[in-house]
């Protein structure tokens, strides 16, 4: 759980809360395998109510262990990653059919970043992350792309007076930082099931 107060912004994808706009926490909130529910936006807003969280906020779901997180930080930018990986593959694999309930996994990316980035920043960096997520699950060996319910959540001040950041890809200054902190997160979290 993060809860940033007043002042900041989120973009992301996430169940409750997705999109762009101001945002007072962050929720990960762990769920069953085979999760039952049709109602996931309801169900986040009744866990966030009973941790006590108010004003607008943006939930994600998992059930991957939300205990076995991983953090790494890089000057500044700081990537916090649950790394359930039992259901993988290609973004642009074919679909498949299953029987019953697929088995748990799902990797969910929350990004905290100290400076304000303008709207298409923002939604460059959820780009950045992802495909920072991408390269540390090859480098840990594994040959897919992300689990079909990957989310990511890019949390920054909201701009001032002063011009936000006007980039956020692999190779500005920001991009650049967040890419390595979830490159971290992420290959480490996976290292550990592998």
């Amino acid at each position: 759980m993060w809860r940033l107060g007043p002042g900041w912004r989120v973009c992301g994808s996430a169940v409750l809360g997705g999109g762009i706009g101001p945002r007072d926490w962050i929720l990960n909130a762990q769920v069953p395998g085979g999760y039952p529910r049709l109602d996931p936006d309801r169900h986040l807003a009744e866990i966030a109510a009973a941790e006590h969280l108010t004003g607008p906020g943006a939930g994600l779901m998992t059930a991957a262990d939300v205990t076995a997180y991983t953090v790494a930080a890089e000057e500044g930018a700081t990537a916090t990653a649950t790394c359930g990986l039992g259901v993988r593959g290609w973004a642009a694999a074919p679909a498949e059919g299953t029987e019953g309930p697929p088995r748990p996994g799902t990797i969910n990316i929350v990004v905290t970043l100290p400076v304000p980035l303008s709207d298409a920043a923002l939604v460059n960096a959820v780009a950045t992350a992802t495909e920072a997520k991408v390269q540390a699950l090859l480098d840990a060996g594994l040959d897919c792309s992300g689990t079909p319910t990957d989310a990511v959540c890019i949390a920054a001040p909201t701009p001032g007076p002063a011009p936000a950041e006007p980039f956020a890809g692999p190779r500005s200054l920001w991009g650049a930082r967040l890419a390595r902190a979830v490159h971290a997160a992420v290959l480490e979290g996976a290292l550990r099931q592998s």
